[in-house]
């Protein structure tokens, strides 16, 4: 009997070291030294089943092993505006309706962009619609409603952001003060960028790409790859830093298709998003210290689809609305910490699985 328990005693304390080994071992309990986060606005499962259904039956999203959904609610509304839903994801606090970067009682609440800055990370934003549109003001800008534009450009001049490149070059250049914020980037260091083509010459540095004076047009009118082409110079100029980065992309304009209620615009939009994250997916891979998250701030258009051809990519779609809906919308992680990102959570949750992926304490 006393033979016995030494040996059970012995089997026990192998097995839990040898189950502490790998542990260690996990590449899930690393710390994150970067995160790219991708939003795509407005998008819930079925603009995703409407790009994968063109895409003749794939997407790279289909990669992505650890998956959840996010509940969008805003604090005072059922039914979340993009400044509201940017915001809880941003910053980890529901606010009101068309709030950027407030929480419910309108004190200012630090971005995850900001921590990263605070704690010697290099930042940036990617996006196709103006840079100061809801979604990527809510990492940047501190205001109680979305569509002050100019006031959120302000923002921008407050943070010492690394690289962002969308639209909106008017709200720098063409305000209503007279101030022509372009030449304050510039005294800060920024190179300014407003062509497409001109990003190749810049290897690094900091960036103000201001490609469209106001809105991007949508792929097929004009814009055509500049979302993973921005994305990938982003990339290359934010790994640089040693102590790693913080990039949040944006696929803008699948909400805008929802809004018209249009899947052809939908599923274009839809398949550039996940033309880029395929390219993220590809840096995440080679570096294999990136935490990689693709989720949506809403769903938009009530969409369903009611029928479909993989074999030729056709699909029809029909919509309930052409403002946002209240359903839950997905969560897809790759990376070291993804496992964290399974389940059904707030929205806000996001946004603190994203401080401990990266180590961070609040207040720092």
């Amino acid at each position: 009997m006393k033979y016995y328990l030494t040996f059970l005693l012995v089997l026990i304390l192998h097995n839990t070291a040898y189950l502490q080994d790998i542990k260690k071992e996990n590449p899930q309990d690393k710390k994150a030294k970067n995160i790219i986060l991708l939003i795509g606005d407005g998008m819930g499962v079925s603009q995703i089943f409407a790009g994968m259904t063109a895409n003749n039956g794939h997407l790279n999203l289909e990669e992505f092993k650890n998956i959840g959904f996010s509940k969008t609610q805003a604090a005072n509304d059922f039914i979340t505006d993009s400044g509201a839903g940017g915001t809880a994801i941003a910053t980890g606090y529901k606010t009101f309706g068309k709030a950027i970067g407030l929480d419910k009682d309108t004190i200012p609440r630090p971005s995850i962009l900001e921590y990263a800055e605070r704690n010697g990370k290099s930042t940036g934003l990617v996006v196709t619609s103006q840079v100061t549109h809801a979604t990527p003001a809510s990492f940047v800008a501190h205001q109680k409603e979305r569509y002050l534009y100019e006031e959120i450009a302000q923002d921008f001049l407050t943070l010492d952001i690394d690289v962002f490149i969308g639209g909106g070059l008017k709200y720098f250049n063409d305000r209503k003060d007279g101030r022509d914020l372009t030449t304050f980037l510039a005294a800060n260091d920024y190179q300014l960028v407003y062509k497409l083509k001109d990003l190749a010459k810049i290897k690094e540095g900091k960036i103000a790409g201001l490609l469209y004076e106001d809105k991007p047009p949508r792929f097929s009118k004009g814009r055509k790859d500049m979302l993973p082409i921005a994305t990938k110079k982003a990339i290359e100029i934010l790994d640089r830093s040693k102590e790693g980065f913080f990039l949040m992309i944006e696929g803008s304009q699948i909400d805008w298709g929802g809004h018209d209620n249009s899947t052809k615009y939908i599923v274009e939009e839809m398949i550039d998003f996940d033309n880029t994250i395929g390219q993220v997916l590809e840096f995440a891979k080679w570096d294999g210290n990136t935490l990689v998250i693709v989720t949506a701030d809403h769903e938009t258009g009530g969409m369903s689809i009611h029928d479909g051809d993989i074999a030729k990519g056709k699909v029809k779609a029909q919509f309930t609305t052409t403002d946002h809906t209240g359903v839950m919308v997905p969560v897809f992680a790759y990376g070291p910490g993804s496992e964290k990102f399974r389940g059904i959570y707030e929205n806000t949750e996001l946004f603190n699985k994203m401080m401990k992926s990266f180590g961070f304490e609040k207040g720092e």
